[in-house]
């Protein structure tokens, strides 16, 4: 029987006064619940995420984290600068742009926390943009910690530096992403200007592509994809697949449709997807960069139609990603872009 003015808990004997249901409750609340994606881990991982976020738009973390939690990861994002905008475009239809930087010393006092409470175990590590020399010889020792956690950390990196010939990044982090960052890699998806900064060579044919692919292996990381390749007017992805040091790479190459328009935030995409369907198909990347493309060409279509029905000209500034209303194909891709093999 309960009785008048005494409190229950779930599962508890009943307490005779408030004080001493207050009291329980304290006690109760000291201990921190466990943190499910560690206890009940999901099949697919957790990520920790090192990027750039956007208040408006769709751009590093802002991106990256929505399409990994809807391929089932559980993603912990760090922002390595928070911005109004992407930095890295040109609003200068707007009047004001603010934000705020995260220094290495910050970074590693955030890794600290979660080491502190046991909540430094993660099977994915992804960078993006970083922006100082300080914060990414920062991001490589968080590398050595998470390694020491759980040795079988993959670490996909996308060597943020820059595009079509246009550096975004100072000159002195090209050297420590191509000696430091890169043989600790464990994907790397540069585009094509990145690729040719971290390799010295230039690319103008897909035999440069492949070859740069080759060259990025020797130094470390066994999955490379370049994402974007301009040939002759032609766009391009190429992939390479290391399975076996003493075997040649599994290389392929996407021909991807040119949309009449630029993006923001599509790199940091790409990555995120290749990062969720690699570790779905760990020994097939070309299945995985096969829905990757097929899901970022099919939110591509949608923004750019999307922009038109509002009466925009879509080749008059860079457009913003539809990537909410495009959830359903980030989840299920319709794979319209099939690899093909070189031999």
């Amino acid at each position: 029987m309960i009785k008048a003015n005494t409190f229950y808990l779930p599962g508890s004997e009943p307490f005779p006064n408030f004080f001493s249901c207050r009291l329980r409750s304290f006690r109760i609340s000291a201990m921190a619940p466990p943190v499910l994606a560690l206890a009940l881990p999901s099949e697919t991982g957790r990520v920790l995420s090192i990027q750039s976020h956007t208040v408006q738009g769709y751009v590093g973390n802002k991106s990256a984290v929505f399409a990994l939690q809807l391929l089932g990861y559980d993603v912990d994002p760090i922002n390595s600068v928070q911005f109004l905008f992407d930095e890295l475009e040109d609003y200068a239809g707007y009047p004001t742009f603010k934000g705020q930087v995260l220094n290495g010393d910050q970074l590693w006092d955030l890794i600290e926390g979660l080491e502190a409470n046991d909540l430094l175990y993660y099977t994915h590590l992804l960078t993006g943009y970083i922006g100082s020399v300080s914060f990414l010889n920062t991001v490589l020792k968080v590398v050595d910690k998470l390694r020491a956690i759980n040795p079988g950390l993959t670490y996909v990196c996308d060597p943020v530096m820059g595009d079509e010939g246009k550096l975004y990044v100072p000159q002195e982090l090209v050297s420590v992403y191509r000696e430091k960052v890169v043989p600790v890699a464990s994907m790397l998806t540069p585009n094509q200007f990145e690729a040719e900064l971290l390799t010295g060579i230039r690319i103008v044919s897909e035999q440069d592509g492949r070859e740069a692919c080759n060259r990025l292996h020797a130094a470390g990381p066994p999955k490379v994809v370049i994402t974007s390749m301009n040939m002759n007017g032609n766009l391009i992805l190429i992939g390479s697949h290391r399975k076996e040091k003493a075997l040649p790479p599994e290389q392929f190459k996407i021909a991807i449709p040119k949309i009449p328009a630029y993006f923001t935030g599509t790199g940091d995409l790409m990555t995120a997807l290749l990062l969720g369907w690699s570790n779905r198909y760990p020994d097939n990347l070309e299945k995985a960069a096969e829905l990757a493309v097929s899901s970022l060409q099919a939110l591509l279509v949608r923004t750019l139609n999307d922009y038109r029905r509002a009466g925009y000209d879509c080749q008059s500034s860079s457009l913003e990603i539809r990537l909410i209303q495009s959830q359903d194909d980030i989840r299920n891709p319709e794979a319209k872009y099939k690899a093909e093999r070189y031999s």
